[in-house]
Parts: structure tokens; sequence; C-alpha cells
């Protein structure tokens, strides 16, 4: 059976870059989730908040990573920023691939990194939480090869939360 697995990502500034994820063939042997057409997000979305939290849930049912592609705003998307807790509330493994080396269809330029040491969020007692601190490993999709290795880095973000 394929690994579920939930990619988030910055939808209207990384869809192309996460597309070339999606469609190179790395993630076989995984049911990615969380791709969505435009058409079909700006039909949620018009729903309001509260109906793109439940499409979120829904899409993250059953999955056992989330993969978080990292372009440049990534980090600071409030809907990102939920389907990351949502993820680690469901005990998911969280890695996060930088894909801002990839070249936008349309500029066909590579941008800047975004800094992982992000504030995504607070704890109870009002303590920021880093994204570099919650994640199982951060990696760079052209540098480190993410072709090659995306499959490898999913499981062992897997293994290592027991799914």
């Amino acid at each position: 059976m394929a690994r579920r697995v939930f990619f988030s990502f910055h939808y209207d500034n990384d869809i192309n870059r996460a597309m070339v994820v999606r469609n190179s063939d790395v993630i076989r042997g995984t049911e990615a989730t969380g791709f969505v057409d435009k058409a079909d997000f700006e039909k949620v979305e018009r729903q309001g908040k509260q109906a793109v939290h439940e499409w979120i849930d829904k899409q993250l049912e059953g999955t056992s990573v989330t993969v978080v592609l990292i372009g440049t705003e990534t980090l600071s998307r409030p809907f990102v920023q939920y389907e990351i807790f949502k993820s680690l509330k469901r005990e998911n493994g969280v890695i996060g691939v930088h894909i801002s080396g990839i070249k936008d269809m349309i500029t066909k330029m590579p941008e800047p990194k975004e800094n992982v040491h992000t504030i995504i969020g607070n704890r109870n007692d009002e303590s920021p939480i880093y994204f570099d601190d919650i994640a199982d490993g951060i990696y760079d999709y052209i540098n480190d090869g993410g072709y090659q290795n995306l499959g490898q880095w999913i499981e062992a973000s897997a293994r290592k939360h027991g799914k």
C-alpha cells in the first residue's frame, strides 16, 4: 500500500514549483495529498477560512508525513501554519524542502531561500515555536538531490514517528 503524504505550500506563490516536485516522479510509492487545481482551491477558499480548514483536515486524514515545500514566504502563511500544527497534532512527521531553487515556469528564475528559523506559532506559555525546531529534517530540493532522495526523507520521517 502506498504511503499517504500531505504536501503543504504557499499556493499563490509556489504552485509552479510545487508541481515540478509533484510531477517529477520522486513521490512514487506514495499517495500525494494537498495538491488541488487552482479552480478547486479558489472554490473552497471563497467559502471562507473554516471551509479551507475542513478541506485541510480531510486531506490530512490517513497521512503519515507532511512535506512543507518552502518558497520565499511559505512559513508565514496562515494556512501553511495551520497544516503544520494539524500535522503535529496527528503526530505526523514533518519535513521541510526548499523549492526556491527550482526555476519558476514564468520567470525562469530561482528565488532566495526563506529563513527556516521562522516563528510559526506560539506555545501555551506564549514562547515562540520555530519551524526548524519541529521539523524532522530540512532539505534543499536542488542542492540535496530531491529528485533522488525525497522518498528516503519521507520514509525516515515516517519511521521516526512510528508510522
